[in-house]
């Protein structure tokens, strides 16, 4: 996840050209389209509803874009980052056994009120959570599940071939704290060298220091069982609608309205540029060009997003009107 960005300066906003996209011309416009109309209609102002309304009469997705929207870069001061998040799938029981022997916990009701509930170390060692029937299931690994918490949705196969999708019930109200950053500032990695699959290396390798390290985190979160979201569906994004591989990332808010659609262009090892939609949130996601490119579902997702950590550059795409109202007049 993301490390803690400074402290943003006030945000810049600035028209781009469709030409100014690298990459625009050869994109997959009609994938991006049906993405976008997936969640478009729950979008709360009508300028997007009557968006949302023509687009589903679009035959031409590319020229629908270019009519209706105009490219806005914003700018708050930190350099862009691009990361990856991905779907878990743990292997677990609805019943404890002597392999499944670690609870997937819904959120208890004192939580819920508390505002800054038990740490994560005072959960897994406690008892306060014991007896109580909150366990939604049980898992064999508590590495894996550490990380099903920290992407806040997955999936567990169980023993008869079926799934179970549960989805963010809740958290703790502790601040999320980087068992990654942790690792390099007690100097057993570099910075470059941290992925989710070295941390997971180490703790397996340290069967005392690992759980310490993962109770570095004092952030704890809780799920709720999914039963509405086929299982050949993404996995329920921030605005309760089935997210899209390599086409939904997750943002802030605070700057990019949830359901506008989102040119990237990710530099690195694998450049990507397409457009995608803006469905979905993240605790580390902070910033007006910070973003969390989801990757699918399962292990190979998993090693691709755990990889991802690259600069570049993400464009807004807003309704004509709502784009010039952003941008001072000198700048348009």
């Amino acid at each position: 996840m993301a490390s803690d960005v400074t402290a943003a300066a006030e945000p810049e906003y600035r028209i781009l050209k469709f030409e100014d996209l690298d990459g625009w011309e050869v994109d997959d416009h009609r994938a991006a389209l049906d993405v976008f109309l997936n969640t478009c209609r729950d979008m709360d102002d009508p300028d997007w509803r009557s968006l949302c309304a023509l687009g589903r009469d679009q035959k031409d997705a590319k020229a629908f874009f270019e009519l209706f929207f105009r490219p806005v870069l914003i700018e708050d001061g930190n350099d862009a980052l691009f990361t990856g998040y991905f779907e878990p799938e743990l292997d677990g029981d609805l019943y404890p056994s002597s392999r499944y022997r670690y609870p997937v916990y819904r959120m208890p009701p004192e939580a819920k009120s508390a505002g800054t509930w038990l740490t994560r170390r005072e959960i897994e060692t406690g008892v306060t959570m014991q007896g109580r029937g909150l366990e939604i299931a049980w898992v064999d690994d508590p590495v894996e599940l550490f990380f099903l918490q920290i992407q806040g949705s997955g999936r567990i196969r169980l023993p008869n071939g079926r799934y179970l999708r549960v989805g963010y019930g809740g958290s703790n109200g502790r601040n999320y704290k980087s068992v990654g950053v942790e690792l390099v500032r007690r100097g057993v990695y570099k910075a470059h060298q941290v992925s989710a699959q070295v941390i997971k290396n180490w703790v397996r390798r340290n069967p005392v220091a690992g759980p310490e390290l993962l109770r570095h985190n004092p952030s704890y979160v809780f799920f709720r069982k999914v039963t509405k979201v086929p299982t050949d569906k993404g996995p329920l994004g921030a605005m309760n609608r089935s997210i899209t591989t390599l086409r939904s990332v997750a943002v802030d808010p605070k700057f990019v309205p949830l359901g506008a659609p989102v040119w990237i262009e990710k530099a690195g090892k694998d450049p990507m540029h397409r457009l995608m939609v803006a469905q979905d949130t993240g605790s580390a996601i902070k910033g007006a060009q910070r973003a969390d490119i989801f990757y699918g579902t399962g292990d190979a997702a998993g090693r691709a997003a755990g990889r991802l950590r690259d600069p570049g550059r993400m464009v807004v795409f807003m309704p004509i009107q709502r784009a010039f109202a952003m941008v001072p007049v000198d700048a348009q």
